[in-house]
């Protein structure tokens, strides 16, 4: 039996051999690492690192919390479809082939980070955002809109997943979802302001003034990482994958790499299973406000729809750290339960109540409130569902983002752009789907169904991969990382 000296320096390797078929997992010989590669930085630099890092989180206009670029972008919808002559579910495409791009984009980057360095992929990615905010603030047509949307967006989507990946290459496993959950909770400043600053601005100005702000936020962190930025991927990681890509040659030349090869790691049930749809769920309250929210209690001034906003970004900012000290706190107490034993899927046990309660409850709750309570007792309901489905997502996202990055510490910026890849595509259907839907069903039905879509998320979480998750891993190995390389 390990001791929790063991425990703590995590030399449990993640898949131990039972000692007879069927057993649970036990402890195995140790390794000592020569050198500790989480001892490159200090405490004060890691920190600063995290900072830089989530500034650039802020920016993604892929993500499904839909963060800056979105967030400023989804208020103005309804001034869009008029000033360019269209319909608000048209310009909605523009954002649904945004998230699609970017997911794709997120592979790119998160593929050529872990052969390159994270650093590198910033100085390339951040150009195409500016460029392409330049783009969506001058457009005079949809055709033109949609296209610089598009390069905004693969611009900014190295934004969280070479994040994850460096928060992952600085920080310890018994301190990674803490780390990852402040990373996340820096990002998350971003839907609380981007649709208040979009507000404001397309109603006191014009929407194309947000797109600017976009531009400079792009451009202020591009000197530090260009000037000062460190490399945090372990240098031996990286020459051993660069070798394997250019077939054993020396030198720092390009080599093409295929970035849908990372898409191979959701073969792992483990990954596939556990890429829940949370943020699904948040996009079916966030995109159609204007139209909701709006609607229902006859709000046409833009900065007020993103006050909205301003109430789910919030909780997103409450949440993620929370969830990171949850996720941590699972996996210290699971490897005390096991005598210093590692089971990774201890980790994904502080999302129960998130997937159980929180999600399902706050959109119900929303939509028939929406629907059924007038006034300004329908509008506090909205408010704080809004808030605690910011939270309730940050729980399910935060603690399966660090499980990814646990039993794939080598290919961490990959396999949290695969499993994003799924969420963004499930967002972009459900983003251009859901005002057809409300209009055919109602607030309340929809949301209602999205409800019971959040009960069987937490099905799959609770009995299928918390509990039979190491037998899973033995269905279908793609590589999954030891103790030791965490």
């Amino acid at each position: 039996m390990l001791t929790e000296e063991d425990a703590l320096h995590e030399e449990t390797p993640l898949l131990a051999q039972a000692e007879a078929l069927g057993s649970g997992s036990c402890a195995a010989p140790t390794t000592k690492r020569q050198q500790d590669p989480y001892d490159r930085f200090s405490p004060s630099e890691k920190r600063v690192i995290v900072g830089l890092l989530s500034w650039v989180g802020l920016l993604p206009s892929y993500t499904p919390m839909a963060v800056l670029a979105s967030g400023s972008f989804v208020p103005s919808v309804p001034e869009i479809a008029r000033e360019l002559d269209s319909t608000g579910p048209v310009i909605n495409l523009a954002i649904t082939l945004s998230i699609i791009c970017a997911a794709i984009g997120s592979l790119f980057w998160a593929t050529y980070s872990g052969t390159y360095g994270r650093r590198v992929v910033y100085i390339w990615s951040l150009p195409c955002l500016c460029i392409g905010s330049i783009g969506v603030a001058t457009s005079h047509s949809v055709p033109a809109l949609m296209i610089w949307r598009v390069i905004q967006a693969l611009g900014a989507s190295s934004g969280l997943s070479v994040g994850a990946g460096a928060v992952g290459d600085m920080y310890r496993l018994e301190e990674r979802g803490t780390a990852m959950g402040i990373f996340f909770g820096s990002c998350f400043v971003g839907p609380a302001v981007a649709p208040v600053a979009g507000g404001i601005a397309t109603h006191y100005a014009t929407w194309r003034a947000a797109q600017w702000a976009i531009f400079i936020m792009g451009l202020v962190p591009y000197i530090p990482i260009v000037f000062w930025l460190p490399e945090t991927l372990d240098p031996e990681v990286a020459r051993t994958k660069f070798l394997e890509a250019s077939g054993g040659k020396e030198g720092r030349r390009f080599v093409w790499l295929n970035p849908f090869k990372s898409l191979a790691l959701l073969r792992s049930p483990n990954i596939l299973i556990t890429v829940s749809d949370p943020v699904t769920r948040m996009s079916a309250l966030l995109i159609p406000l204007s139209y909701t929210i709006g609607k229902a209690y006859s709000i046409t001034n833009e900065a007020i729809i993103g006050m909205f906003f301003l109430a789910s970004g919030l909780g997103n900012i409450f949440g993620a750290p929370l969830a990171g000290h949850l996720a941590d706190r699972a996996v210290i107490e699971g490897r005390a339960r096991r005598g210093g034993v590692w089971y990774p899927e201890d980790r994904l046990r502080a999302t129960l109540s998130g997937a159980l309660f929180l999600v399902p409850l706050s959109t119900l709750l929303s939509g028939l409130a929406t629907q059924f309570v007038p006034g300004m007792i329908g509008i506090v309901i909205n408010v704080i569902c809004l808030f605690v489905n910011g939270v309730a997502v940050d729980i399910m996202l935060t603690p399966p983002s660090s499980y990814y990055v646990d039993i794939l510490h080598s290919r961490s910026a990959e396999v949290w752009a695969a499993s994003s890849a799924v969420r963004q595509f499930a967002v972009a259907l459900s983003t251009a789907g859901i005002l057809p839907l409300i209009n055919a069903i109602g607030v309340a039905a929809t949301d209602a169904l999205f409800a019971v879509i959040a009960w069987v998320g937490f099905i799959r979480l609770i009995i299928v991969t918390i509990r039979y998750g190491e037998r899973m891993r033995q269905w279908v190995d793609v590589g999954y990382s030891t103790s030791a390389d965490n």
